[in-house]
């Protein structure tokens, strides 16, 4: 049984173009997310999806160098691209995750993973649709599914919202779906990569926490902005994109 992570990313960005490759300490953020997530015990792969788009090379040349695989699909059909994806590499169990959180935590992925390899859920999140279930940071989004799940939602999926987002199908006609609750709700942080104001604030994160290495996690960014609550001002504002 495979386990592998598959992460979106484009430089097309409607809110921040560009954001994957915007440099945080010296590296791109891309090359954060991979790292982060490669310190997860359970996952086998990494492949970042991208687009077919000349614009996009610069992610694909980005992955290979941080030894990630890629897989290059649809712009718009981004169903399809994980889809295609997961088949070409033989994955049994997907963990979704994209590229717009460099703060995204491998223990929180692990937990995520255990959870789904011990129950009988069709997706594990600790996202999704009914955000009134949320209790991690927006940063920290992971999802796990299976092929077959994600097979049924590539066959049948019509609408477009379905094919832009991946998974909004899987959670209108599944029953077996299990949010995944953290101890403390956090759900009013916002660390993940849209805007400016989300950039400047990841930003602050890493020049307080990050030296070289990948050795913070959720408690550590609650620790600082605990310390300093002014921090919670500089993306307060910032609505997340709705699905249309």
């Amino acid at each position: 049984m495979k386990i592998a992570a598959i992460i979106q990313a484009r430089m097309g960005s409607t809110r921040l173009s560009g954001k994957v490759m915007k440099d945080i300490k010296g590296r791109s953020v891309l090359s954060h997310v991979i790292e982060r997530v490669r310190q997860s015990d359970l996952i086998e792969d990494i492949i970042i999806a991208t687009t077919v788009l000349a614009r996009d090379n610069v992610i694909e040349n980005e992955a290979k160098i941080y030894g990630a695989k890629v897989f290059r699909g649809s712009e718009e059909d981004v169903l399809s691209r994980y889809y295609l994806a997961a088949k070409e590499n033989n994955i049994d169990i997907i963990v979704r995750i994209t590229s717009d959180c460099p703060v995204i935590d491998s223990n929180v992925i692990d937990e995520i993973i255990n959870y789904y390899l011990k129950e009988n859920y069709d997706i594990v999140t600790n996202a999704g649709s009914d955000i009134s279930q949320r209790t991690f940071p927006r940063g920290l989004d992971t999802e796990v599914f299976s092929f077959q799940v994600l097979e049924e939602a590539f066959n049948n999926g019509r609408e477009k919202y379905h094919r832009e987002h991946v998974t909004p199908y899987i959670y209108e006609r599944s029953n077996k779906i299990h949010y995944f609750k953290n101890d403390v709700n956090y759900s009013n942080h916002r660390w993940t990569l849209d805007t400016e104001e989300d950039f400047e604030l990841i930003s602050e994160i890493y020049s307080r926490l990050y030296k070289g290495t990948h050795d913070f996690y959720l408690q550590d960014i609650i620790d600082i902005f605990n310390k300093e609550p002014k921090l919670f001002t500089i993306n307060a504002h910032i609505e997340q994109k709705k699905i249309n």
